[in-house]
């Protein structure tokens, strides 16, 4: 691999505003010089205020630029499939949004490629890396919490409104067609890979979910259960018709608990032994950096996968097994 990772973004969408896209041009070996998206003038004016040098309408010319040798996949995940093969035929290595694709097969069918030609690819559960959540997982085999036995997670968010569907940012995400199964598979996965992520293996899972008001064509009601081969029991329960917005995951062990938000602000509060303690931790100002920084050096050489395809394919897996769909 080249010493200097330069990179091509296809998709350059709200998402690679500030969580993601200027971080590729502050971490160390790395570069933004391209990015794509079908409106040109679009792309352009993203080139102009982010300072990229290339802009593009089409995909694959993208691709195709010698200049440019790893591919950041932003879009919705209907087309992740497609841009995916075809930076992987390409022979560069991918930086690909959550959730992985569309659906389980379509994950599936990016990491046999992806293995097939030797091309590196990364899943970007970027929460795996922030420091936040790698203090709640060093809890785990550190033995602060004891034997850890069980997961909770309620997760609820009050119903989008008439305006809001008609916002094109926000009525993707309710459409299956192009999210794969509406605001569920747009969250959950970062919630599930989390999961995944701090307790390996999955023995078993299961789940149900349903329609409550029609509001929209996904299900917007979604239970789930995992029993880790570790022993580790999760519970996750998503209502996205909920009367308040609520975000809460506990772990608790023999020795005590901690119980965090995924999407709130990075403070957790845990009670060790009979004794509560909260702690904080600023939130990255580009939310994406640190795991974007693990991608560079991974694709450099120096360091592992932080979040291989086979973890992405898992979370698509564990998805559909609690959605039933």
């Amino acid at each position: 691999m080249d010493k200097k990772i330069q990179w091509g973004i296809i998709g350059c969408g709200d998402v690679t505003e500030v969580k993601s896209g200027p971080a590729f041009n502050k971490v160390p070996g790395s570069a933004l010089i391209g990015v794509m998206r079908r409106d040109e003038e679009k792309a352009k004016d993203y080139a102009r205020r982010h300072g990229v040098p290339k802009y593009y309408r089409n995909a694959q010319q993208l691709i195709d630029d010698p200049d440019i040798n790893a591919i950041y996949i932003a879009t919705p995940p209907g087309s992740h499939e497609e841009y995916a093969l075809a930076a992987i035929e390409a022979g560069k290595p991918v930086y690909v949004e959550k959730p992985m694709a569309l659906n389980y097969a379509a994950a599936k069918n990016i990491q046999q490629r992806a293995e097939e030609k030797n091309v590196k690819l990364v899943v970007a559960h970027y929460r795996n890396a922030q420091p936040f959540f790698q203090a709640i997982q060093q809890m785990i085999p550190d033995g602060s919490l004891g034997d850890v036995r069980n997961v909770d997670l309620v997760f609820n968010r009050i119903a989008l409104t008439q305006t809001d569907l008609q916002q094109e940012t926000k009525a993707w995400r309710v459409d299956p067609a192009i999210s794969g199964g509406g605001l569920f598979h747009d969250m959950a996965p970062h919630q599930v890979g989390l999961m995944l992520n701090f307790f390996g293996n999955v023995k078993e899972a299961g789940g149900q979910s349903f329609n409550t008001n029609d509001l929209y064509k996904a299900d917007d009601n979604v239970t789930g259960n995992i029993l880790f081969e570790n022993g580790i029991a999760f519970t996750g329960s998503w209502n996205f018709n909920a009367s308040a917005d609520r975000d809460e995951c506990t772990i608790t062990g023999t020795n005590g608990w901690v119980r965090f938000p995924v999407f709130g602000q990075h403070e957790m509060i845990s009670c060790i032994a009979g004794q509560e303690k909260k702690v904080s931790f600023d939130i990255p100002q580009h939310v994406q950096q640190p795991m974007i920084e693990r991608t560079v050096q991974y694709f450099l050489g120096n360091e592992n996968n932080p979040c291989n395809a086979a973890q992405g394919c898992e979370t698509m897996r564990v998805i559909e097994l609690f959605t039933r769909k």
